[in-house]
């Protein structure tokens, strides 16, 4: 990441919202952790707006995994990426590698002149092949769809403090408190002939928003442009600030207490009807910590 001299503060304006809006989020869960082998799911859900009108919510379909030991092997098979057979995997990269593949498909499907919002950067996973994310933004280019990225919680910094709560301060001193505005923040450069170059920058997208964040761009996308129109979705009454339809996607993409819970138990039938006795399940996946604390 090579971040500018000087970061400038400056005003933001609202844009106009496109017509058509796509927004990719996912969610995972450890179903039984064992410490050598974990059981673990994961899935990336989408949303589509169109006129400003929800018109689809895809959870995603919920995969799970083995991991740990020779098991890996075929959760990694199952990614049908070209990794090396040795590549370490675990659930960040099952995650990705499907977040990805939803932003696929929502360039397959979006309008000309689409948006399409992706939950987190638009830097996949060191293990995922840059030309991947790379062959995405180029896609997206040759389709005036704009690909961008609002990552909830960043942790860039300056001086050892967080950055986004520093400008946050700046700018409220500097332009008002019921401001918008951006700073251009870093580049982030892609192998050569990637395609995979990023804008970082942040932003403040709403008068009544609490927090600024963190935004991935294209890096030869007209900011001030990409992020007018992000901002005309981010003006939602109970979360000012956030693109209303990455919320609503991680609401599809959450995995949530009774959804681990009902998988737990699907897996100790499936362990029962093979002979497993409750005994050695009991040993195996026990919560150690949560059996202190209740004690």
């Amino acid at each position: 990441m090579e971040f500018e001299a000087v970061v400038e503060l400056r005003p933001l304006r609202m844009g106009t919202a496109p017509r058509d809006v796509w927004a990719v989020d996912g969610g995972q869960a450890v179903v039984a952790d064992a410490g050598c082998l974990q059981v673990v799911m994961a899935r990336a859900a989408r949303t589509r707006f169109r006129a400003g009108c929800c018109v689809v919510e895809d959870e995603g379909p919920l995969r799970t995994h083995l991991l740990g030991g020779s098991e890996g092997r075929a959760a990694l098979a199952g990614l049908c990426l070209d990794l090396p057979p040795r590549t370490a995997i675990d659930l960040n990269l099952i995650r990705d590698r499907w977040e990805w593949d939803a932003v696929a498909r929502c360039l397959d499907e979006a309008d000309p002149e689409a948006m399409v919002l992706v939950d987190g950067d638009l830097v996949a996973d060191w293990r995922i092949p840059p030309s991947l994310v790379g062959g995405l933004l180029k896609r997206a280019e040759a389709a005036g769809v704009l690909l961008a990225a609002v990552t909830k919680r960043s942790s860039l910094s300056r001086g050892g403090a967080p950055l986004l709560g520093q400008l946050e301060l700046e700018a409220e001193a500097v332009l008002g408190p019921g401001a918008r505005w951006w700073a251009r923040l870093a580049r982030i450069r892609g192998p050569e002939g990637s395609g995979a170059d990023v804008m970082v920058v942040a932003a403040r997208l709403d008068p009544a928003a609490r927090f600024a964040f963190r935004i991935d761009l294209p890096a030869d996308a007209d900011p001030e442009m990409a992020l007018g129109l992000i901002a005309a979705v981010s003006n939602d009454a109970g979360f000012p600030g956030y693109p209303y339809p990455l919320t609503v996607a991680d609401r599809l993409a959450a995995c949530p207490g009774w959804l681990r819970d009902e998988a737990r138990l699907v897996l100790d039938e499936a362990l029962e009807r093979s002979g497993v006795p409750y005994a050695v399940r009991e040993r195996a996946f026990a919560d150690r910590h949560r059996l202190m604390e209740r004690a």
